[in-house]
């Protein structure tokens, strides 16, 4: 191997001890070559800043005969030498090709196995340094003409990592949505990037749109209208990158866009939250979701965290930042890759993903410290976070701004006859510092006080999904058109379920950070999201369960799915104070029916709480990390959940199975448990297939519910008596028919309707 490399600052003036120089025999402790990038270990051989010449690890001190830094050519041999290999490394003139030092160490072969690669290295400042400034220093070098050649080397054209990284996109109701991650780049490099489409087998590519990068997110995102949605599409972005000679070459990222699988009789959703990069680049985890060939992803935020990549967190200057979110990001592309290349993604960040402890949005506005509501980091890093995660997803709902300029991206897809909502439900929540009941644990949001009345809790004023968003889950919920299920999607779940916390699980007794508080502001949105008997996944809880929401009794509202983390680096646990009502035989422990530490009614069928697993790594596998599955089946009406260890392959059961308390199929009408009051007469349609159903109360002009029913015949509950507006009809076409007057009656009063098309 051989580089040419020089100091991109004056080395009189550097102050920081560091090196620069090569690395061999790279390897990580998987068998994966991304491993090995993120955290692998190796042989070092370079010149520091001193002007020494190592291999393995500097010496320190001042040289007798120091090697000028100005610019220097590299040279690094192996050469066998009995069971071992002879390392030479060498320094010399770059024009003359004069040697100007050299050293030389014998290695044994294994030490020469594994990648290679560049290094600039700073050592970390000593005691007394600022936090924020532990690798920082002027030991920044260039490097020029690198070469590798040799009978040992192996190339994997294959694994090339850009210059496009990798693509996330949706597909609803016609319109495609596309985002092509890039790198950071020249100032002269090409700021656009093409989207191309192959209409058939053997067809060439066509040019379909052009977008540009963004400057700060470096991402180029495709918005295209009328999309053949019948059909498989190839599709391959393009890129024309400078190369060293200045002139461009074209590089692509492919993939297919998947026809909308209107007819596809059940519709899967894998879904994930924690992306911490303690088990990257997880490729178990991703082999086993495709046994499952989901047709849509959902990763509901902490998609990165602070720590990922081990080079610290980086919070301003804003482009040192943007930087330092963006390496984190490309991690998580280069995880996902051949996930999302073929499948639509959503993606929504969360806490982590914005540099935050705990996220709440407050409605956008700056604060410097993140319990008292607010964006710690400033509005234009944010934004540039949100549009690497979200830009690809279908139009906002509404697209107005919050404070500061932040945007929102609340939003439906659908896909497959299932509507999704798409909430940001932390962007709006209030934070509880100065507005809740002050705790006494020193931290805003952890209740350890076992005195606690969770009635002080909510508060006037406190808001967990905002106006705007409430507004978009009514017309959402009775908006049917291509839709046979609804779905909502938000970064967690509508209660509070994770009772004890951290390594050593030490009990909380009411954690505001839950979306179970505020609890008025929770009752509305489960009130909102059974309007159209919507089955919700959420995740961010570090801990998996399966409930039945309540919101004035037990089951009255819908179910939740929250998902386990892919790695589960804080484990929590559900296990409540008191006994669970309801609770009968063959029952898992603290299953049944509570009420969760904010009062709200939870019936909950299935928890991960951490145990031995029997499975190594056991500091991984004991603290229930995974992933869920839930499926639609449109024929049956019936929504069956899942729950996957990490370690189950689900192609092979002699790996293990699902966590306890899953698999659970529930119906969809179970998604509003309420206990009808009255009913109406029983609708006979004829006519139409499948049709939409709502019913709306004339004592207050409310929407009761709206539903696509299955089959012809269907006898609405209601859950008061009085008279109703029923109305019937296919949105798809517009096809309606209204009866109005319609009074309640009871059960057994078999009344029926007549509704002909």
């Amino acid at each position: 191997m051989s580089v040419r490399l020089g100091p991109l600052a004056d080395p009189a003036a550097r102050a920081t001890n560091g090196w620069a120089g090569l690395r061999v025999g790279i390897r990580g402790d998987l068998d994966d070559y991304r491993d090995s990038v993120r955290r692998g270990r190796g042989l070092d051989a370079g010149v520091t800043t001193a002007g020494e010449l190592f291999i393995g690890t500097p010496k320190g001190g001042d040289p007798a005969a120091p090697v000028p830094l100005d610019d220097v050519e590299l040279r690094l041999s192996a050469v066998p030498d009995g069971d071992g290999y002879r390392l030479v490394l060498s320094a010399h003139d770059p024009t003359s090709g004069e040697p100007r030092a050299e050293v030389r160490r014998r290695v044994a072969a294994d030490r020469l196995v594994g990648n290679l690669a560049l290094v600039c290295h700073a050592d970390p400042l000593k005691a007394g340094g600022r936090a924020g400034d532990a690798y920082r220093g002027n030991v920044r070098f260039w490097f020029r003409n690198w070469c590798v050649a040799g009978t040992k080397v192996e190339a994997h054209d294959d694994r090339a990592f850009g210059p496009i990284l990798f693509a996330q996109h949706t597909l609803s109701r016609g319109v495609l949505k596309m985002t092509a991650q890039m790198p950071p780049l020249g100032e002269k490099d090409t700021p656009t990037v093409h989207l191309q489409i192959r209409k058939g087998p053997g067809a060439d590519w066509t040019g379909l749109a052009e977008a540009t990068i963004d400057p700060l997110a470096r991402t180029a995102t495709f918005r295209i209208e009328n999309w053949d949605a019948s059909r498989d599409t190839p599709y391959r972005l393009v890129y024309a990158l400078r190369g060293p000679d200045g002139k461009p070459a074209e590089h692509d990222w492919r993939g297919t866009v998947r026809r909308d699988p209107v007819d596809k009789e059940t519709i899967v959703v894998a879904a994930f939250t924690g992306n911490a990069d303690y088990t990257f680049p997880n490729a178990d985890l991703v082999r086993h979701v495709k046994a499952h060939d989901p047709d849509v992803l959902f990763f509901s935020g902490d998609n990165i965290y602070e720590n990922v990549g081990g080079y610290g967190c980086h919070r301003g200057p804003l482009e040192r930042a943007v930087l330092d979110y963006l390496r984190k990001w490309y991690f998580y592309g280069w995880e996902y890759a051949d996930l999302v290349r073929d499948r639509p993604s959503v993606s929504v960040p969360d806490d982590h993903d914005v540099y935050q402890g705990n996220l709440w949005g407050a409605g956008g506005r700056a604060t410097a410290k993140d319990d008292k509501g607010g964006y710690v980091m400033p509005a234009e890093w944010v934004r540039m976070v949100e549009r690497t995660q979200t830009s690809h997803l279908p139009d906002p709902f509404d697209p107005r701004p919050v404070e500061q300029g932040i945007d929102v991206y609340f939003t439906a897809m659908t896909y497959g006859r299932v509507s999704f909502a798409i909430l940001e439900d932390r962007k709006f929540k209030s934070g509880p510092n100065g507005l809740a009941p002050p705790t006494t644990s020193g931290r805003a949001d952890h209740v350890t006080d076992p005195a606690f009345d969770p009635k002080t809790a909510d508060v006037p004023g406190a808001v967990l999904l905002g106006e705007r968003q409430l507004a978009f889950l009514r017309q959402w919920a009775a908006d049917w058109r291509g839709a046979d299920f609804k779905c909502a999607l938000s970064q967690t779940v509508f209660a509070n379920l994770a009772t004890l916390h951290g390594p050593n699980l030490q009990r909380l007794v009411a954690d505001y950070d839950s979306n179970g508080w505020p609890q008025t502001g929770r009752n509305r949105a489960l009130g909102e999201l059974r309007r159209g008997f919507a089955f919700m996944i959420g995740g961010d809880q570090h801990l998996a369960t399966l409930v039945h929401h309540g919101i004035d009794d037990w089951n009255d509202a819908g179910w939740s799915m929250c998902v386990p983390s892919i790695t589960n680096f804080y484990p929590r646990a559900w296990v409540p104070t008191r006994p669970a009502r309801n609770f009968g035989p063959g029952m898992a422990e603290h299953t049944g029916e509570f009420l969760d530490p904010f009062g709200n009614h939870v019936t909950v069928w299935a928890h991960t709480n951490p145990r031995p697993m029997g499975k190594q790594p056991a500091a991984i596998h004991d603290k229930m990390p995974g992933y869920g599955i839930v499926r639609f089946n449109k024929r049956t009406r019936r929504i069956g959940v899942e729950c996957w260890p990490r370690f189950a392959d689900p192609a092979d059961p002699k790996t293990g199975g699902q966590y306890e308390g899953w698999p659970r199929t529930i119906d969809q009408l179970d998604n509003d448990g309420r206990k009808a009051a009255a009913y109406l007469p029983t609708l006979r349609v004829t006519g139409l297939a499948d049709p939409v159903v709502q019913v709306v109360d004339e004592a207050d002009g409310q929407v009761v519910y709206t539903l696509r029913i299955r089959g012809n015949s269907f006898r609405p509950k209601v859950f008061r008596e009085g008279t109703y507006t029923v109305r019937v009809g296919e949105p798809d076409t517009d096809t309606w028919k209204t009866i109005e007057k319609v009074r309640a009656v009871k059960e057994a009063e078999g009344a029926s309707l007549d509704v002909a098309f």
